[in-house]
């Protein structure tokens, strides 16, 4: 029995039976293409950024936004390290301290104006690591650290030290939180010796050191789990390794470019 071959109908009929133009038959599956091409285009981002939202994912690719955005969410592709929304507390009230919060209403309009320092645990098996960082507010880059088993007014200074001395000069501020090891004279003493202007938010408004708030609450999440590295050395390698690649590697939205590329450009404009 002889087989039977589908009719084919041709294009142009076929657009004119369902009323639309001929081209416009063409149009969903080059579309398709595109975006598939994009797609892969945009997951090789996100395997190597795994926090990269359609923003940064944009930036990257130098592309628009909204087109980036429309194969994302097509595609269902999301970042795989999402950070907490970070609930602003209420002002408790509690008595101003000795140093005062002199970033209140500073216009800060350059790097090296003012910095902002901050510490934070990293649970590593039965104990803790506490890594210590000092920031520039203008630019967002981490210029110094520090790593210690304790936290103390060592660990604070040490990042001070490291800061001052990968940046070569000082800033007109240094801002912190309330801590005794930043209010000790081993840390406040010897900033005001060089000159530098002590800052400090007020008791029990986190919020006003967000600078560094904002850069802990990515860093852990960004780090993953410690407890994957199987020495505490290699724990203290990835801290660093994970403060390069967001200093030289992410894209801050705000900058639509690392900090550290950020700052080489105010250097040599």
């Amino acid at each position: 029995m002889a087989s039977e071959k589908a009719a084919v109908i041709p294009k142009k009929k076929l657009a004119q039976k369902l009323g639309i133009s001929r081209s416009a038959l063409y149009y969903q599956s080059r579309k398709k293409v595109k975006d598939e091409a994009l797609k892969q285009e945009i997951v090789e981002v996100m395997d190597s950024n795994p926090a990269y939202g359609y923003r940064r994912v944009a930036m990257a690719l130098e592309l628009n936004g909204k087109k980036i955005l429309r194969v994302m969410r097509n595609n269902g592709l999301k970042p795989r390290i999402c950070r907490r929304k970070w609930a602003k507390k209420k002002d408790l009230g509690l008595p101003i301290a000795h140093y005062d919060n002199h970033l209140k209403h500073l216009e800060i309009n350059n790097h090296n104006i003012a910095w902002a320092a901050d510490f934070t645990y990293i649970r590593y098996g039965d104990h803790f690591l506490y890594l210590a960082t000092v920031i520039d507010i203008y630019g967002q880059e981490i210029i110094g650290s520090a790593i210690s088993n304790r936290h103390n007014r060592f660990l604070v200074k040490a990042a001070a030290i490291d800061a001052i001395k990968k940046r070569g000069v000082l800033p007109q501020y240094f801002h912190s939180d309330q801590g005794s090891e930043y209010q000790s004279e081993e840390h406040a003493d010897y900033l005001t010796g060089l000159g530098v202007i002590v800052s400090m938010s007020k008791k029990g408004s986190p919020w006003e050191n967000g600078y560094q708030e904002s850069f802990y609450s990515n860093f852990k999440l960004e780090l993953q789990n410690t407890n994957r590295f199987e020495t505490e050395e290699q724990l203290i390698e990835n801290i660093y390794r994970q403060m390069y690649y967001y200093n030289n590697i992410r894209i801050k939205t705000k900058l639509k470019m690392p900090p550290s590329k950020y700052y080489a450009l105010a250097v040599k404009g």
